[in-house]
C-alpha cells in the first residue's frame, strides 16, 4: 500500500495500528514528518504537485490510499488548487500508469455538507458543497469515477466526517459532531474493508460511525464491503449517554415503510 499524507492524523493512525496487515509504503511532505512514522513502514518523501514522484511512489503499489491534501474548511482556492486538484489528479494519473489495482479517495462530509441539517444524505444523492473544500472533494469524487469507468482503475471515496479520538468525542466538543463523527478504530476497519474488497470497481461511502443520528446514511458500506462500526457518539459522549438515546429513541428505515419521503437506496456501484 501507498499512503499519501500518511504523516496526517489518518494516516498515522492506519499504519501505526496496521501491526503487519499490510506491507506499507508511507508517503510524506517533508523528512521532519519521518521521523516519527519511519517505524511503520517504508518512508517516501514526495511531492503530490509533482507527477513524476508521484510516479515513482507508485512503483510496484497494490493499492493506493491518497489522504494528502489541505484539510481546511475554510481554505481558499489557491491553497485547495495545488494539492487537492492538481495533487489529486496527480495521484490518480501515477496510479493508473504503475498499473495499481485501486484509489481509496479521502474525500469528505463536505462534499454534501451543503444539505440541510434535517436531511440524512445517501450516497446516491448528487453533491452538494457547503464550502470550495467540499468542492475541491466533489471534483475528487468526479475524478474517482472517471478513472474507474474510463481507464480501468478501480476507484473507492469515502465521505469521511469528524474524524476524532474517544477522547475528543466524549467531552463538550463531541456534542458538536453528534451526527457525523467517525471513531478511530471505525475509519481503519472501513478502509482495510474497501482494500480488500475485490468486487468493486466504483463506489462512495459515508465514513462515519454508528452514531444513533447520521448526518450520512452508511448502509451501502454495511451491505457491500462488510463494515460494522462499533461506536456511537450518543454512547460516549458524557452529556448524551445518561438520556440513553440508543434504548428510547426509534430508528425509521425505508424497510420500515417510514414516512417523511424516505429514499430508496439505489446506490451507484459498479461491479468488477
Amino acid at each position: 500500500m501507498l499512503i499519501t499524507g500518511a504523516a496526517g492524523n489518518i494516516g498515522y493512525y492506519f499504519a501505526e495500528h496496521n501491526q503487519g496487515r499490510y506491507d506499507l509504503r508511507l508517503g510524506v511532505h517533508s523528512p521532519d514528518e519521518s521521523k516519527e512514522i519511519q517505524r511503520f513502514g517504508e518512508v517516501v518523501h514526495l511531492d503530490v504537485t509533482d507527477l513524476s514522484s508521484l510516479q515513482c511512489a507508485c512503483k510496484g503499489i497494490h493499492t493506493v490510499i491518497h489522504l494528502a491534501a489541505d484539510p481546511s474548511p475554510t481554505g481558499e482556492w489557491a491553497s485547495l488548487l495545488p494539492i487537492n486538484i492538481v495533487g489529486t489528479y496527480n495521484t490518480f494519473v501515477a496510479a493508473r500508469d504503475a498499473g495499481c489495482r485501486r484509489v481509496i479517495y479521502a474525500s469528505s462530509i463536505h462534499a454534501v455538507s451543503g444539505y440541510p441539517a434535517d436531511v440524512q444524505v445517501k450516497s446516491n444523492d448528487p453533491v452538494n458543497p457547503g464550502d470550495l473544500y467540499g468542492v475541491s472533494k466533489c471534483f475528487g469524487e468526479a475524478l474517482a469515477r472517471y478513472f474507474a469507468e474510463q481507464e480501468g482503475l478501480s476507484a473507492i471515496a469515502l465521505r469521511i466526517g469528524g474524524f476524532q479520538p474517544r477522547s475528543v468525542a466524549k467531552g463538550e466538543t463531541g456534542v458538536e459532531m453528534l451526527d457525523a463523527w467517525v471513531s478511530q478504530r471505525d475509519l481503519f476497519q472501513l478502509i482495510c474493508r474497501c482494500i480488500d474488497a475485490d468486487h468493486l470497481k466504483f463506489a462512495i461511502f459515508s465514513g462515519l460511525s454508528d452514531n444513533r443520528f447520521k448526518r450520512m446514511d452508511i448502509d451501502d458500506a454495511r451491505q457491500l464491503v462488510g463494515y460494522a462500526p462499533v461506536d456511537d457518539s450518543t454512547e460516549i459522549n458524557e452529556e448524551l449517554s445518561p438520556l440513553n438515546l440508543g434504548d428510547r429513541v426509534s430508528s425509521h428505515s425505508v424497510a420500515d415503510g417510514a414516512p417523511s419521503g424516505a429514499k430508496p437506496q439505489n446506490v451507484k456501484v459498479i461491479a468488477q
